[in-house]
């Protein structure tokens, strides 16, 4: 599963997607749980409508008890776990606009974190899932998760995440089904969109800090 990837700026945001950036704010270089970000909902007409959200689609600060992880919802399972159910039979779906995503790597007997991107290099959208929150003080606040499906079979993505483990990947969204997966008129329409992008259209690298940095020493 993701646990940290890079958000794209607001301009390759609004570039990507057709959203507006007018009155949109910065957000930290790398986003971690918790994290502020960038997503893209559709509007009330259906248009991308660009807003700043947290990762994670329950806050630690709106939990109570033992803390839990809720960066990624499996898609087998979002329609019937407590954190996403309401969210994804309203199909609030969203776009999360993507540099690239890590993911932990044991072929060296330890784990080493891996970037993962385009080939081309270019920014992606990730599939996500938003809903918004009443805060104490008056006023609505945004979080959101990324959605995974299985990745037991697919050549790059089979390579992460712990030995022995389920095989885990995020769905990276064609760009010519952005306003599709937006305005999904069901939770059937959304989930036929979900599927694994082809190894031959991604690379990945190991990455301590910024993939760019680092030698292209595996490459897909």
């Amino acid at each position: 599963m993701c646990v940290n990837y890079k958000p794209t700026s607001a301009k390759v945001a609004g570039e990507l997607t057709g959203a507006s950036t007018e009155g949109i704010g910065d957000w930290p270089e790398e986003t971690w749980q918790d994290y502020a970000a960038p997503l893209v909902r559709a509007d009330a007409s259906g248009t991308p409508e660009l807003l700043v959200g947290t990762y994670g689609m329950v806050p630690r600060r709106f939990q109570q008890g033992m803390p839990i992880s809720t960066m990624n919802a499996r898609a087998e399972t979002i329609g019937e776990r407590r954190s996403y159910a309401s969210a994804w039979h309203r199909t609030q779906t969203c776009l999360l606009p993507t540099e690239w995503f890590v993911e932990p790597n044991y072929e060296s007997g330890k784990a080493q974190r891996w970037a993962i991107g385009m080939a081309d290099d270019r920014p992606f959208c990730l599939a996500g899932l938003w809903r918004a929150w009443e805060e104490p003080e008056g006023g609505l606040s945004f979080s959101f998760t990324q959605i995974t499906i299985n990745a037991d079979r697919h050549p790059l993505m089979r390579r992460f995440n712990k030995p022995g483990e389920e095989k885990r990947s995020v769905v990276i969204i064609p760009r010519s089904q952005y306003g599709t997966w937006l305005n999904a008129a069901s939770p059937e329409q959304a989930r036929a969109i979900l599927h694994l992008t082809p190894a031959a259209s991604m690379h990945a690298r190991p990455a301590e800090k910024d993939y760019r940095e680092t030698p292209q020493s595996s490459l897909f």
